[in-house]
């Protein structure tokens, strides 16, 4: 066991707990900002500005990467549980 190996003495789980966590709020802030965007509009995209629809799809793609992140870091995870 290397002292200096972050997954030698728990602090890389411990890491990856906290990313994950980190993600997840962003996430839920994303979608919470997608969803009041939707909401102003009669919960779709047929009513935006143009403006609003190019803000929507930022968003939504902001989103889709951070969930595909989460989901990453949660294989990862339990990958290094099952080790």
């Amino acid at each position: 066991m290397v002292a200096d190996d972050p997954q030698a003495n728990g602090t890389g789980d411990l890491d990856q707990v906290q990313a994950y966590r980190r993600l997840v709020l962003e996430y839920e802030a994303l979608d919470e900002e997608i969803d009041e965007l939707l909401a102003k509009h009669q919960s779709g995209t047929d009513h935006m500005s143009a403006e609003e629809l190019d803000r929507y799809r930022t968003l939504a793609r902001r989103r889709d990467d951070v969930y595909n992140r989460v989901k990453a870091l949660e294989h990862q995870i339990l990958d290094d549980d099952a080790s």
